[in-house]
């Protein structure tokens, strides 16, 4: 007894010095689903296993209701089959009395379980499972089982629902009894209850862990896509400076003076939109435009420019800077390889839930070029960017069609401005 008593005054000195703590309360098996929503807005926060979650003010009164429904929910069965079977078996007992008594049975459990869960989530075992917390645990189940015995037997020795004649047993022996018989279904309910606090408890904190995950894959995918981004940058940097320098070559100074101009809102637009994943169609066209006009002034009107894009996909989202390089590529290794007048067209069409985009120049094809064909730093970069928002879920070609060299890259179709390139999708996977 001695050593049950130890355990006991322990026990009841965590609970105290647990309870303590405003707003640190176990509520009933999470059924409110509480401690997931505050898991979700608290990924980021350091996970320390001893410490009990934080609820709000009413999740100790939710934690009572709920265990109250559940215990009394498992009397209410109980005391409705032992009523029926023993009736049915011809038996002759006070039966509304006999209802009512192993209904309240379980108020024990009902005021003792909340108080289980915070000790059990309070030292879950990873905190180490010394033998203080052991003991404190087996005291704590046996003071249950003597309470729920003395309990049961007061009831029974106070409404004799089992119509004992001419009087029920002593309170003593009727405590004794119920212990004997009760100490096997208390060691179960026990373990069980304090197993599903460490169950649920595990699982909070699994969610936890993957939302961070989540979290941090994501800044990962946008920290990759705008390192890819700053790779590209210099390159458009390179290409619109060197259009400049051949006009200064050819002494067209004037025409030099207005291209830096539209050079420097370009690239006005390229930092405005460098922290952008994606932007509308109709954005990207304009940018698109904005770089052909700077080379027309280079060319002059051996560059024609033809646009075939519905007007009903102008609203449709695609990476940030996706028809730039495109275009580059068909003026380095299209236009500026021909002699005479040349032609690129920018095309786009909706396919289902795909999103086509072409760029076709009619410059030398592929096997003509005196560079070996494939894709050069652009192309590679933002094929490299397009894999990191879709997996394998884009398609980017470059091809010999109609006297010309045609490059169509293959997109998920993204109306919506929420999440338009699926990164959280990508994050899990």
């Amino acid at each position: 007894m001695r050593f049950i008593q130890a355990s006991m005054n322990d026990f009841f000195i965590l609970v105290q010095s647990r309870g303590s703590r405003r707003g640190e309360q176990g509520d009933w098996l999470h059924a409110a689903g509480d401690s997931l929503q505050s898991g979700g807005t608290r990924c980021g926060a350091d996970y320390n296993p001893r410490r009990m979650s934080a609820h709000p003010d009413g999740a100790g009164s939710r934690a009572w209701l709920w265990s109250a429904a559940a215990w009394l929910g498992i009397g209410l069965i109980g005391a409705t089959q032992t009523v029926f079977v023993m009736r049915s078996q011809g038996m002759h007992h006070a039966w509304a009395r006999l209802f009512v008594t192993e209904l309240l049975a379980w108020v024990p459990w009902v005021l003792a379980t909340p108080l289980i869960l915070r000790a059990a989530r309070g030292y879950p075992p990873d905190a180490g499972a010394s033998l203080r917390y052991i003991a404190m645990h087996i005291g704590a189940c046996v003071a249950l089982a003597v309470t729920t015995a003395a309990w049961v037997a007061l009831l029974e020795s106070l409404a004799n629902p089992w119509a004992t004649r001419p009087h029920p047993p002593p309170f003593v022996l009727l405590w004794f009894v119920r212990f004997q018989n009760g100490l096997l279904q208390t060691v179960f309910l026990y373990a069980g209850t304090v197993g599903g606090s460490y169950a649920l408890g595990a699982r909070d904190r699994l969610l936890r862990q993957e939302a961070e995950a989540a979290r941090l894959n994501d800044q990962l995918a946008r920290a990759q896509l705008h390192a890819l981004q700053q790779q590209f940058e210099p390159h458009f940097l390179f290409n619109a400076l060197n259009a400049v320098a051949g006009l200064v070559r050819d002494q067209k100074n004037d025409i030099a003076v207005r291209a830096l101009a539209g050079l420097s809102d370009c690239l006005r637009r390229v930092l405005r939109a460098s922290d952008g994943v994606s932007v509308p169609l109709g954005h990207e066209l304009e940018f698109a435009e904005k770089y052909l006009d700077l080379q027309r002034l280079r060319f002059g009107e051996a560059l024609e420019v033809i646009v075939d894009i519905p007007s009903a996909l102008l609203a449709c989202h695609v990476p940030n800077l996706v028809l730039q390089p495109i275009v580059d590529n068909a003026i380095k290794h299209g236009i500026s390889q021909r002699a005479r007048r040349g032609a690129i067209r920018l095309g786009a069409a909706a396919s289902g839930d795909t999103l086509t985009l072409t760029v076709y120049n009619d410059g030398p094809p592929l096997a003509a070029r005196s560079s070996r064909p494939g894709f050069g730093i652009g192309l590679s970069s933002l094929e490299a960017r397009l894999r990191m928002l879709y997996g394998d879920g884009f398609r980017l070609s470059m091809e010999d069609a109609h006297h010309g060299v045609l490059v169509s890259v293959t997109l998920p179709l993204k109306r919506s401005q929420d999440d338009p390139y699926g990164i959280l999708a990508l994050s899990n996977t």
